[in-house]
């Protein structure tokens, strides 16, 4: 296994920049992803590391070479695109096979090189048919045994789901998992697509305008945010708007003073000195009571009224309104029907209050 070390990737297009001096460390046989929104430059940052892009400025090193120069055959990186670029006229064994072929290795090894691939794919029943033979999910699963088919030092993945449709993506996103797990294999995966990237990533780098804004596991950035935007990009939030009363302390708790009350949250120390922050409580971390229900210990409490819900099954989204401000909330396994006008109360535990900084 190899680590990816980058420094300093620079890449800018008719003087507007596109990748601005990203340092990045993408240890070995880990799931990385960058994520973000169209034109961030998460795909720019994957073209330069597979080297079908040349950088302005920076270096990539895959382990202890400096791959930076070389031409993408050199890189021994192994590459899924988002049409999958299968050779329609081959069979899928044959799609497979190329990239050893290249490479010139002996027969009986292709051969059996092609077939343990496929059998990680689950595709060895597919071997002699055409790609036009096969469903989506079906060629995703080819490119990818193309891809690690050559043993490569990387994987790069690029938006590789992004055709599939809502119930295979969830099928293929445990798929993926699995064979990088299997073959401890350095992935970068590209995506826009958040439920991808916090379901499967071992960590998350996420990227706006050509910066990072943000890096760390999915659950550090889920629930510690450190922006609006971070806060509105990884799920849907509330932002509240709050005076801090007094210092924090030495777990970065403080109280804040709201429109909606007065509320413990973990604000961060560079943030707690400004004097007012914005709040980011997500919907699921408050639990909605009625009549004489207890909140749990700890929790601070919030008076509301409901003002319409829309009812799922599984759940329900209401929007309640508190000191003039529209708050959402999801109740899971809602088992009262919901009334607009209904006076409620919202139990939210203080750690799951955060400061965040910036503008949406």
């Amino acid at each position: 296994m190899v680590g990816i070390a980058i420094r300093g990737l620079s890449k800018s297009y008719d003087g507007v920049p596109a990748v601005r001096s990203v340092d990045l460390d993408v240890p070995p046989g880990s799931l990385t992803f960058l994520l973000g929104p169209s034109g961030c430059g998460k795909s720019t940052m994957l073209r330069m590391v597979a080297g079908f892009v040349e950088p302005d400025a920076g270096s990539i090193r895959f382990g202890d070479r400096d791959v930076t120069q070389m031409a993408p055959e050199r890189r021994n990186a192994g590459l899924v695109f988002q049409n999958y670029a299968l050779w329609p006229h081959m069979s899928v064994a044959q799609n497979v096979a190329f990239g050893l072929e290249v490479r010139k290795m002996p027969k009986a090894d292709i051969a059996r090189r092609v077939d343990e691939c496929l059998g990680l794919v689950r595709m060895r029943e597919y071997a002699s048919r055409t790609p036009n033979q096969l469903s989506g999910g079906q060629q995703q699963r080819v490119a990818l045994a193309r891809a690690i088919a050559f043993r490569p030092d990387v994987l790069l993945l690029d938006e590789p789901l992004s055709n599939l449709d809502a119930k295979l993506r969830i099928d293929m996103r445990a798929e993926i998992r699995r064979i990088v797990d299997e073959l401890r294999m350095t992935t970068i995966y590209v995506t826009h697509d958040r439920d991808e990237a916090l379901s499967l990533a071992d960590s998350i780098v996420v990227m706006r305008s050509g910066d990072v804004v943000q890096r760390g596991t999915p659950r550090e950035l889920y629930e510690r945010p450190n922006s609006k935007f971070i806060a509105g990009f990884l799920g849907e939030t509330n932002l509240v708007e709050g005076a801090i009363e007094g210092a924090a302390g030495a777990d970065s708790m403080v109280q804040v003073r709201t429109p909606i009350g007065s509320l413990r949250a973990y604000v961060p120390e560079s943030l707690a000195r400004a004097g007012t922050v914005t709040l980011s409580i997500r919907p699921e971390a408050m639990s909605l009571m009625r009549g004489a229900a207890q909140a749990s210990a700890g929790a601070d409490v919030i008076r509301a009224t409901i003002t319409s819900t829309t009812y799922l099954g599984a759940v329900a989204h209401h929007e309640v309104a508190v000191g003039g401000i529209a708050l959402r909330v999801l109740e899971t396994n809602p088992r009262v029907p919901a009334r607009p006008g209904e006076e409620v109360q919202l139990a939210v535990s203080p750690d799951q209050v955060v400061g965040v900084a910036g503008t949406p």
